[in-house]
């Protein structure tokens, strides 16, 4: 991909099937997004459909059961999590204590930092965040001023999936609003970038000031594709939230596994 990033003009654009089709088996993959802004939707339904498996997601969530990032898990093609937040998706507390995956929680603002230090060369961080707590066990901590900080390590990826607004033709990217979230630095922190986006432009159109990731960091553009993919996600969360609401068995089942790493 280094040779992609560097001629920098070559063609980027790709189908999603062929973009998908350069992830290996056991890859680490960055996925962009926070609930359903910024999500590469597209992206994912098609690594979904490759079959691709022994991945490890490193992803704010994972989606809903059968429905987004969930469906990989559904599939079968996840071997283990690094995230924040699983209380939509039930299905990740029912694989980790069957022992089908490993799960990494990371605090949030942690996780953000860690892809951020592994675009721009840190290999490790000290954090007051996670000290003293489950989070931290097994960790090197360190007292600064007579505060306790947990060395945490940067979280690099083989590759990044991460969805974008606009991009000219040679993969300078600019986001929409919230959409921005975790995408940017995701595309500097992974060897190999593919990028979905609304629409791609001819290269002079963006406003350089409005630039966020330059083209060097992105290898493939995809397209986005228009679809029933977020009637179908809004009706599994409405699902989810009424059960949620009406039974609490998915709160109390995360709680468990938030708070003591198995399900009672």
């Amino acid at each position: 991909m280094r040779e992609c990033r560097q001629s920098g003009f070559s063609n980027k654009i790709r189908n999603a099937k062929d973009a998908i089709s350069m992830i290996k088996p056991g890859s680490t993959i960055l996925v962009g997004g926070f609930g359903l802004a910024g999500v590469p939707e597209y992206l994912i339904e098609t690594l979904a459909e490759s079959g691709i498996n022994g991945l490890t997601i490193a992803s704010n969530d994972l989606g809903s059961p059968g429905v987004g990032l969930g469906k990989l898990l559904t599939n079968n093609q996840v071997k283990a999590l690094i995230g924040t937040y699983y209380n939509w998706n039930p299905e990740v507390a029912k694989a980790y204590n069957e022992g089908r995956i490993d799960v990494t929680l990371v605090p949030q603002g942690t996780f953000a930092e860690a892809i951020r230090a592994a675009g721009v060369g840190i290999p490790a961080f000290y954090t007051p965040t996670a000290a003293g707590t489950k989070l931290a066990e097994g960790k090197e901590t360190r007292v600064f001023n007579g505060r306790t900080y947990v060395l945490e390590h940067a979280i690099h990826a083989d590759v990044a999936l991460i969805k974008a607004y606009k991009a000219d033709k040679i993969g300078n990217l600019i986001y929409y609003k919230t959409a921005r979230n975790f995408n940017p630095i995701m595309a500097m922190a992974a060897d190999l970038v593919i990028a979905q986006v609304d629409e791609v432009v001819p290269v002079g159109t963006l406003d350089p000031e409005c630039i966020v990731t330059p083209h060097i960091f992105v290898d493939v553009i995809t397209l986005s594709e228009s679809g029933s993919y977020f009637k179908t996600i809004n009706k599994h969360m409405e699902l989810n939230i009424l059960n949620d609401l009406m039974f609490g068995e998915v709160y109390r089942k995360q709680k468990e596994f938030l708070h003591d790493g198995r399900e009672r």
